[in-house]
């Protein structure tokens, strides 16, 4: 005669093991999640859905105009303006992939989204974002070497460097995004399928995990702590040199024009690295979820749009370019 099996009988069973078949069965990967997303406060849904939408409209406008005015002005096809293009491409796409989906969740009453597509929005906003950090490190180092060293500016920033310095964003972008998302894919997530978010972050899915994080959170803490660190590190060397170089610049008004040169990407980098920082690199008990969000905001939503009016606003060859494309396309 068979014996019975310890598991069609739960007198038994001990109770962790009872507990271990109730996981195993209730815990299963889901196909799809729920995103939480920014508030749950049915007045503040159709005032903040119009006021990301006329973000995500400025941000769309901002940076395809930025880039048509650089592919259309001869005069821009310099190195500045090529790692420009790119960073606005960057910002136009990341943007794209996150904004869209979070203003579903002002208009939805469940904003679903289903697990490949999570895991597809997860790679391509890390993508971008990691792509970004790398950019802005190396316009940082295009600013040190025209201003540090002008006269060989053609030479060391000739357009062979510029498309290796390039590749070497892609593929530290594509690099990063990977690292996540191989490990993230290995989780197995809970039947609870609220993210407490409004798009496919790192922190929020390893909330829902049923499985040990531990691995996942050491791959955010070493590659996050390159994405940033490497890039700071770069950043802050470049303009050390720099303004040990103005300082020795003896006319106010060479001062002035090479501090003015540097200052919108300035601004940038202390956006988006600031932003970055703060919510990646503090243990997650001193950053609830709830301002996570609010601090997100500001590199996935805020700084791409910000950048364009940046980079025009307080450039004179862009408004140049503006001006006499405007004139052009007037008088045709």
């Amino acid at each position: 005669m068979l014996s019975a099996s310890p598991y069609n009988d739960p007198f038994l069973l001990s109770l962790s093991q009872q507990n271990a078949v109730r996981m195993a069965t209730e815990n299963a990967s889901v196909p799809e999640f729920i995103l939480a997303g920014l508030t749950d406060q049915p007045e503040l849904r159709m005032p903040l859905f119009f006021l990301f939408l006329g973000f995500y409209m400025v941000t769309v406008v901002g940076n395809l105009g930025l880039i048509t005015l650089i592919g259309l002005n001869s005069h821009l096809h310099t190195p500045m303006y090529f790692f420009l293009f790119n960073l606005s491409l960057i910002d136009f796409c990341y943007s794209t992939v996150i904004t869209p989906k979070m203003l579903m969740s002002f208009v939805s009453k469940k904003n679903i989204i289903s697990y490949p597509g999570c895991m597809t929005q997860l790679f391509f906003f890390l993508f971008f974002v990691v792509s970004e950090s790398f950019i802005l490190s190396a316009m940082a180092y295009d600013r040190y070497v025209a201003i540090c060293n002008p006269l060989m500016y053609t030479v060391t920033m000739s357009p062979q460097v510029c498309l290796l310095l390039l590749l070497g964003v892609y593929v530290m972008g594509f690099a990063g995004a990977m690292a996540h998302t191989a490990f993230m894919v290995r989780l197995t997530f809970c039947a609870d399928k609220l993210v407490n978010h409004y798009m496919c972050d790192i922190l929020p899915l390893l909330e829902r995990s049923c499985t040990s994080t531990y691995v996942n959170e050491l791959v955010v803490f070493i590659v996050v702590g390159i994405d940033i660190g490497v890039p700071t590190v770069t950043i802050f060397i470049s303009y050390a040199l720099i303004l040990s170089s103005i300082l020795r610049i003896s006319s106010t008004e060479g001062r002035s024009k090479a501090f003015s040169t540097c200052s919108s990407h300035i601004i940038a980098v202390s956006l988006f690295f600031g932003s970055g920082a703060f919510m990646y690199l503090k243990p997650s008990s001193l950053l609830p979820m709830n301002q996570g969000k609010v601090s997100s905001l500001f590199y996935t939503i805020v700084v791409p749009m910000l950048n364009p009016l940046i980079y025009s606003l307080r450039n004179k060859d862009v408004k140049v370019a503006l001006r006499k494309t405007l004139s052009k396309s007037s008088f045709s």
